[in-house]
């Protein structure tokens, strides 16, 4: 057997034909380090066959229907609202007349009023017809019941109201069509019309997910992770549609399943029913953003760019 050792040296081989080093050393094996950007690309990518599945041709089916649809869930609450005034209205009248101590005249005029104006803001903003003064007739519906009514001490009401208020601003936000084309029919690269579009967006975002802060205080942890991750997707823009299909999934599932109003009798029905009806306009906004999407102040809309 011929003599190995100098060869191997020669070679950068020890006698156990293990790499050396300069020192003479056998060097360690080391594992490759993790690679952070190839993991967050096969996520990305994983995440993409997901929402791919929302062009799926029933999806394309049914899309030029879910704005009218989302706009319907948005603004329910209201049409449900002035219907329960109007069928309950004795016992409106003496609550706020004999327990709150208001005036008749003021709580007779008050209750017509917000009837009539949350039925024609509701009306007005489904068919898109002078969206400002129908988003501003409904915010104040629900503003001044909260004053009369004295609904402001309940944190949990706050922000639901809150949330429906964002809801709102994303129904308004649908309705502004971004400029395309300026004088001499120049491409417009940031229409002022867009920048509103995209703060209107943003700020019915964040408003939305207030929601979810009470929402998550008494669920599973695994809904409360995915809710979170979820929500903070969708307040910054990524992911958007995924994170308003999710959203709007665990919503929907805990509201048919928690407020099931008819299962109950008049008692505990109202309660509900109310409930019921907020969280479906949230559930609305939500699927309103999956067509609309994030808009220009989100991250979604960053990376076309970048």
């Amino acid at each position: 057997m011929s003599y190995r050792g100098p060869l191997n040296s020669l070679n950068g081989m020890n006698d156990m034909g293990r790499p050396i080093n300069s020192f003479g050393g056998a060097q360690k094996q080391t594992k490759s380090s993790f690679n952070w950007t190839d993991f967050k690309r096969r996520i990305d990518r994983q995440l993409k066959k997901i929402e791919d599945l929302t062009d799926h041709p029933l999806v394309d089916y049914i899309r030029p229907y879910l704005p009218g649809l989302a706009r319907f869930f948005i603004v329910a609450t209201f049409y449900e609202d002035s219907f329960r005034i109007t069928s309950q209205w004795s016992d409106q009248i003496f609550y706020l007349h004999k327990w709150k101590r208001y005036p008749y005249f003021f709580v007779v005029l008050f209750l017509v009023g917000v009837t009539i104006s949350m039925l024609v803001g509701a009306t007005m903003l489904i068919l898109r017809k002078q969206t400002v003064y129908a988003t501003g007739i409904l915010c104040s519906c629900i503003v001044s019941q909260a004053f009369v009514y004295g609904l402001f001490t309940g944190s949990s009401f706050v922000l639901r109201n809150v949330s429906v208020i964002g809801g709102l601003l994303i129904a308004f936000s649908d309705s502004i069509v971004k400029n395309k084309t300026t004088f001499g029919m120049l491409p417009e690269l940031n229409s002022k019309d867009g920048r509103t579009k995209g703060y209107l967006l943003l700020a019915g975002r964040i408003l939305i997910v207030l929601l979810f802060i009470t929402f998550t205080l008494s669920k599973s942890w695994f809904t409360v992770f995915i809710t979170i991750v979820n929500t903070i997707c969708f307040a910054i823009g990524y992911k958007t549609k995924l994170a308003s299909i999710t959203l709007g999934l665990v919503l929907t599932f805990y509201n048919i399943t928690l407020n099931n109003y008819w299962f109950y009798d008049q008692t505990k029905r109202d309660f509900l029913k109310y409930e019921f009806y907020q969280n479906l306009s949230i559930i609305g906004a939500l699927l309103l953003v999956t067509n609309t999407g994030a808009g220009e102040l989100s991250v979604d809309e960053k990376k076309k760019i970048y």
